[in-house]
């Protein structure tokens, strides 16, 4: 493949450095973490100018899980400190094992993570209906002690129960002009690990932060608007995405545009708590200037490149509501 100079966030799924059936650690982590970067190196090798971004639901919910435990023995952690200190961790995994393989494959390429904040609205109606699944799925009767613990807890598509959280809508990235400095210097950054953690903006300009989190693929579509990203590729659990997923005769899409995925959103093919606010990103991205945006698997990222599978999503023409 010829050499790009594409700039391109993206979005990889905070379950590809915590498999299903694992528990977790941190060597397994750092095991997956080198299987993902895989296609990352050879995007860079192509000249690819990479954001990368990432989630954070089955580690952030570690974290709680920890502060509940030590309550009474170590200071409490808030939901948006809770998120920095998954940033940070997922970050310096992340980072150092691309580092190693860049080094490895002698490409000087520097790579760096930033801790990064979002703005959401002060008083955006998400903060009083939580309905962002954080952490492990339990049982119906681990369920019930978590309620009278004080926390919100729901079923999640028929799978277990699960802790929600406010999920505000975000607006832009504080760290946006730094990233894109770093980018034009051909830095690979990791930036809004987990959605980054939301603030608003107060009265004097300064910022507070807000006990929530933020969803990590509509962060993504506001940071690539932020830096001005061609492409935005968002790397989850599935090739492809299809039509009539859970009737067990799906129907892939190879390639759309931001009209039709309009048209399927509205039918309800995408539901909120799997594929819908993946769509609901890229569609974003693109209404806001986006040239096109990608989904795949993380093992297939490169041969979607090559056009060999994947969903590629392309403009359409009717604006898209923000939220």
């Amino acid at each position: 493949m010829e050499k790009t100079d594409v700039r391109v966030v993206i979005a990889l799924g905070g379950n590809a450095l915590i498999q299903k059936g694992q528990r977790g650690t941190v060597y397994e982590q750092f095991a997956n973490a080198r299987q993902a970067i895989g296609p990352l190196v050879e995007m860079i090798r192509r000249g690819y100018r990479i954001v990368l971004t990432h989630g954070n639901g089955p580690q952030v919910g570690n974290i709680i899980i920890r502060v509940r435990e030590a309550l009474g023995k170590a200071y409490d952690v808030p939901l948006g400190v809770a998120v920095a200190e998954s940033q940070g961790e997922m970050g310096y995994m992340i980072e150092q094992t691309l580092q190693n393989r860049l080094i490895l494959e002698r490409i000087r390429v520097s790579v760096v993570t930033v801790l990064t904040q979002v703005v959401c609205g002060r008083d955006d109606p998400s903060l009083k209906k939580p309905d962002k699944p954080i952490g492990p799925f339990y049982s119906m009767e681990q369920a019930e002690a978590l309620r009278k613990a004080g926390l919100r807890i729901v079923e999640d598509a028929g799978r277990g129960w699960r802790h929600v959280v406010a999920s505000p809508n975000p607006l832009t990235i504080v760290e946006k002009d730094t990233i894109q400095r770093l980018v034009d210097l051909g830095v690979v950054v990791i930036a809004a690990g987990g959605g980054g953690m939301p603030v608003y903006i107060q009265d004097d300009g300064t910022y507070e932060g807000i006990d929530a989190v933020v969803d990590k693929d509509l962060a993504s579509a506001i940071l690539a608007s932020d830096v001005g990203a061609d492409e935005m590729y968002i790397l989850t659990g599935v090739d492809t995405v299809s039509l009539d997923f859970l009737t067990g005769n799906p129907k892939p899409l190879r390639s759309t545009d931001t009209e039709e995925l309009k048209r399927h959103l509205a039918d309800g093919q995408f539901p909120p708590g799997s594929m819908g606010p993946k769509i609901r990103a890229v569609i974003r991205f693109i209404e806001e200037g986006g040239k096109r945006a990608l989904i795949t698997s993380p093992e297939k990222l490169l041969d979607a490149l090559d056009g060999k599978t994947g969903t590629w999503i392309l403009p359409g023409k009717r604006p898209f509501p923000a939220h």
